[in-house]
């Protein structure tokens, strides 16, 4: 891993603050990740922090109890300086500086999952995303493959059909 030193965590309500040291940062309740929350409401591998052109990004990574951005639940959200984080009733509060230049904070928000543009059907999987292009229905895909294959068989049968028969026994053969 990358050392940056890009950053911190500050604990809001005291206590020690965070070093945002990796370019990647895992958030969990194990001892194996970067960051390590010892509650009991804090998931093995609750989350990552991702450092990606000067920006924090927070990924939640299939939590259960989730993960909020001032206040409002996320999955990912691109984070700015002095946004709140809460992870199982504990909140931080992210220092670092930003590149100049907002527009490529832009650029990158493209990439990021907008939770709140989704249906709950959409986040359950239960239903397609509307900005995608509609699917071929399955059964006019392969009727139209059955008939196209039907015709070339025709196709060839009415060829062999057309071809004179030649005896066994003709020597033009």
């Amino acid at each position: 891993m990358h050392v940056n030193g890009n950053g911190q965590l500050i604990p809001v309500g005291g206590g020690d603050v965070i070093p945002l040291i990796r370019d990647q940062m895992s958030m969990g309740r194990r001892e194996s990740c970067d960051i390590c929350l010892e509650f009991p409401n804090v998931s093995g591998l609750h989350c990552e922090l991702s450092f990606k052109q000067g920006y924090w990004f927070i990924q939640d990574l299939g939590s259960t109890n989730g993960i909020k951005v001032n206040g409002t639940r996320v999955h990912k959200r691109a984070l700015v300086p002095g946004d709140t984080i809460t992870i199982a009733k504990r909140t931080f509060r992210i220092d670092y500086t930003p590149p100049a230049g907002s527009h490529a904070l832009d650029e990158l928000l493209e990439d990021v999952d907008d939770t709140l543009a989704q249906s709950l059907l959409e986040k359950a999987g239960l239903a397609r995303p509307q900005n995608l292009p509609k699917l071929r229905n399955p059964e006019e895909s392969a009727g139209k493959a059955r008939k196209q294959i039907q015709e070339a068989v025709d196709q060839a049968m009415k060829n062999t059909k057309e071809q004179p028969k030649k005896s066994p026994h003709d020597p033009t053969r």
